[in-house]
């Protein structure tokens, strides 16, 4: 057992605490959105709209060819367009106080190499598509066809068309880069013209393994397939920034399920390279993201998630978004699908959101990006009214090891919540400054003063 000192200073504030607990998707079972008030509780700020109900985003959401099912169609007529169940999800959404994060493209087509592609062919007219897009968003933000005034910030430019180097085995985008690069250009430029104060982006990279050259990136299967991923990302920098084909990027979106120090890693060759290339202000979101499916509706799946969030708080992502909120892929680590009702996973969420809630970060004197010991993090903040929280992870499941926390915090009372097998994130006791709490193994704290 070891002791690790908790010391966070609160004369020390280090920035705002970011989105961390954002998601994708959200717990609809097919229409029905009854348990969209968890998403409420847990203060999900965003809910990235990929996969969308399933296979071909369920013949009904999200995916531009269930909007507007007749390429050849006029997009100046709102006859054209399919947006009932879409609306549908949107309204909930709002109504929820998420704000939805719109992916323009098609769900993933996974199943595609023995049946044949049906979205993920390149548009015939890349000009065309974008203008189905910019009537998508005048829908949603600006009442056309009888639509809203949602204030959909974020619109992003396909996902993962590097998905795989051999087209015909592309599940995401059965095209060339260069054909990729033509749409983003294209789409970007005609939609930033039109919405310059809305974050056009893209494009969803499948990640950067490749830049371990460790074991662990050999765990991560670690190939030519994710070299592809690399090569992918440089020539697109190198193309939107080039004589004749300059195109905005709002914000670069990229995926992984590797683990919290990597990610830091990784979010850190994000941001050089993106500043590399003049994007200085262009956000960084890692907007895919799951520490294992395997340990689905466990508290060491809790704890992994929590650590996440609290690590990268501490990296250069402006934006983190879980894949999955829903409740029927396998991908879904917040919600029992039987009893539609929250894992302890979602409690990871709903304490993170208590700091986020309070604005503003503080510093701890012993710890590196969030992590304080082997398997420990924490993440301290406050806000200008006095009140504090301080969130401890225990992620020590790999070691089986109890860490005696010896709490070297302000004078005062703390009201202690735990996460654990007996409690979801319930009030348990309170504890002065210098007293000592042992964490169970993959147990989490939340003390608030």
């Amino acid at each position: 057992m070891s002791i690790i000192r908790i010391t966070p200073d609160f004369t020390k504030p280090t920035g705002k605490i970011k989105p961390m607990h954002a998601v994708n998707n959200a717990p609809m079972f097919w229409t029905y959105c009854d348990t969209f008030h968890y998403l409420t509780e847990a203060g999900i700020p965003y809910a990235r709209l990929h996969d969308t109900g399933g296979l071909l985003g369920g013949g009904i959401f999200v995916d531009i060819a269930n909007l507007f099912p007749n390429f050849d169609a006029d997009p100046a007529d709102p006859q054209n367009y399919e947006f009932g169940f879409t609306d549908h999800l949107l309204r909930e959404l709002n109504a929820a106080g998420v704000q939805p994060f719109y992916r323009l493209g098609c769900t993933i087509e996974n199943y595609h190499p023995s049946i044949g592609p049906r979205r993920s062919i390149p548009p015939k007219d890349p000009h065309k598509w974008a203008v189905i897009c910019e009537h998508i968003i005048r829908h949603y933000n600006e009442g056309w066809a009888e639509g809203y005034h949602m204030g959909i910030t974020y619109w992003e430019i396909w996902n993962e068309p590097d998905n795989e180097p051999v087209i015909a085995e592309n599940p995401m985008w059965r095209g060339t880069m260069e054909e990729y690069f033509t749409l983003y250009e294209v789409a970007a430029n005609h939609l930033k013209s039109c919405f310059p104060q809305l974050k056009i982006g893209g494009y969803a990279s499948c990640g950067f393994y490749e830049i371990l050259n460790t074991a662990a990136a050999t765990q991560a299967n670690v190939s030519t397939r994710t070299g592809y991923f690399i090569e992918f990302f440089e020539k697109f920098l190198t193309h939107i920034t080039s004589e004749g084909h300059k195109a905005p990027l709002d914000f670069f979106s990229w995926h992984s399920y590797a683990s919290p120090m990597e990610n830091i890693r990784f979010a850190a060759y994000a941001r050089e390279m993106l500043d590399k290339y003049g994007f200085t202000e262009t956000e960084s979101i890692l907007n895919e993201w799951n520490p294992g499916i395997h340990r689905r509706g466990t508290l060491a799946d809790a704890s992994a998630i929590a650590s996440m969030l609290v690590a990268m708080q501490n990296s250069s992502v402006d934006l983190l978004m879980y894949y999955d909120a829903t409740m029927e892929s396998s991908y879904g680590g917040l919600f029992n699908p039987l009893t539609r009702e929250p894992f302890k996973a979602y409690y990871s969420m709903v304490a993170f959101n208590r700091l986020y809630r309070l604005g503003t970060q503080y510093a701890f004197a012993n710890e590196t990006n969030g992590l304080l010991d082997t398997g420990v993090f924490a993440l301290a903040a406050g806000d200008a009214n006095g009140k504090r929280g301080i969130m401890v992870v225990n992620a020590s499941s790999t070691t089986g090891q109890s860490n005696e926390v010896t709490l070297l915090i302000p004078d005062g009372t703390w009201q202690v919540s735990l996460l654990n097998e007996d409690h979801n994130l319930t009030p348990v006791s309170s504890c002065n400054g210098g007293e000592t709490l042992i964490l169970s193994p993959d147990c989490i704290l939340l003390m608030e003063q």
